[in-house]
């Protein structure tokens, strides 16, 4: 029932208009209020602070179905499954009740700041800074490839609290972005996702509570460790979503699409290369699935994350290019989604972690004696 629920809002309110969204640049805010409407943000949070009370499962549902229009852009599960797991499980009382309502509705729109100029996988190497005075943290620095970044109406911040500590000096801390010194850059121009807004963010003495930072002072990289694990899950889930997708276009295409007077779909090559895309495809899906279930038994590592998303990632940008491929000159085209799945798809092997940090991780783990 909630799988129909998210397909008929996905068919309704994203399908028709994302072509245009793409052409803006932009999602529209009002589509983020009527997703809350429609109980499809925040789907795990408790009822008690404005969520439906799920499970991820239901996370997953509509990233699949998202996935499944090719809407890759509309980044609901940053908010969602990034952002508010982080207020609910280390913010204070007083923040959870400030945000989490509000997020679950649409009404804000969240973010999360790590990524620099000088540091994208090494967080380690971050320069933003927090500086206590008081009762309030003074936060001075810039970050860049922010997601939601022009729309955020507020942004968890990785920020040095002891820049001597290295990652022991690290912290992340909720900035309401209408506070003084906040300003947003510009939305930065990609290859791809281009209704997905990517912003830089500066922070110019900025001045916030000390009630707004997670768990305690010092905990943030501890913290982004714990929860890296479902963020590359979500990775991983979307990737295989957008490789069922594009094989499900292109079967449709090659299905109707004539060639020296038989349909594509008739000629061998084209079969070979469906049925070898296929087989693979249900290989990941099958490890996503069951990623999925330790990961709701709190089984999953980040090892485990590290291997889904590596290879769910990899396989996405192989099956988009074979897929655009069958499509013939049509596949270049942006009016046609396996051009825009295309463009999509090659930032996944770079944003989370890079596959680089992936296979570091994985190799960690094989050799730790």
């Amino acid at each position: 029932m909630f799988r129909e629920t998210a397909r008929r809002f996905v068919e309704r309110e994203i399908a028709p208009h994302y072509y245009q969204w793409e052409q803006d640049a932009r999602v529209p805010r009002e589509v983020w209020l009527k997703a809350g409407e429609a109980g499809l943000l925040l789907c795990d949070v408790p009822e008690e602070y404005g969520g439906m009370g799920g499970d991820f499962r239901h996370s997953v549902i509509v990233m699949e179905e998202l996935g499944r229009a090719g809407a890759t852009g509309v980044f609901f599960s940053l908010h969602s499954d990034i952002v508010a797991p982080y207020i609910l499980k280390y913010g204070s009382e007083q923040l959870k009740r400030a945000w989490l309502n509000r997020m679950a509705t649409g009404e804000a729109i969240g973010a999360i700041a790590m990524t620099e100029p000088s540091a994208g996988s090494d967080l380690q190497a971050i320069r933003t800074t927090a500086v206590r005075e008081g009762d309030e943290y003074v936060i001075s620095g810039q970050k860049v490839f922010i997601s939601n970044g022009q729309t955020a109406d507020l942004v968890i911040v990785a920020c040095k609290t002891d820049p001597k500590q290295g990652a022991k000096g690290m912290s992340l801390i909720v900035v309401e972005t209408d506070r003084p010194g906040f300003r947003r850059g510009r939305q930065l121009k990609k290859i791809g996702m281009h209704s997905q807004d990517t912003s830089e963010l500066f922070f110019d003495q900025v001045r916030v509570p000390v009630s707004n930072i997670l768990a305690t002072e010092g905990q943030g990289f501890a913290l982004l460790m714990n929860e890296l694990a479902q963020e590359r899950l979500t990775q991983a889930v979307k990737a295989i979503a957008a490789c069922e997708a594009a094989l499900a276009w292109t079967i449709d295409y090659v299905t109707q699409r004539h060639a020296f007077g038989k349909p594509i779909a008739a000629f061998q090559n084209t079969q070979f290369k469906i049925a070898e895309m296929k087989a693979r495809i249900v290989a990941q899906r099958v490890l996503v699935d069951r990623c999925i279930e330790l990961h709701l038994e709190r089984k999953f590592d980040s090892v485990d994350a590290a291997m889904a998303k590596m290879t769910t990632t990899e396989l996405q940008c192989e099956v988009v290019d074979e897929c655009l491929q069958l499509h013939g000159g049509y596949g270049y085209m942006t009016e046609f989604p396996i051009a825009r799945a295309y463009a999509d798809a090659r930032y996944t092997k770079i944003a989370g972690g890079s596959i680089e940090v992936m296979k570091t991780i994985i190799a960690r783990s094989l050799f730790a004696r």
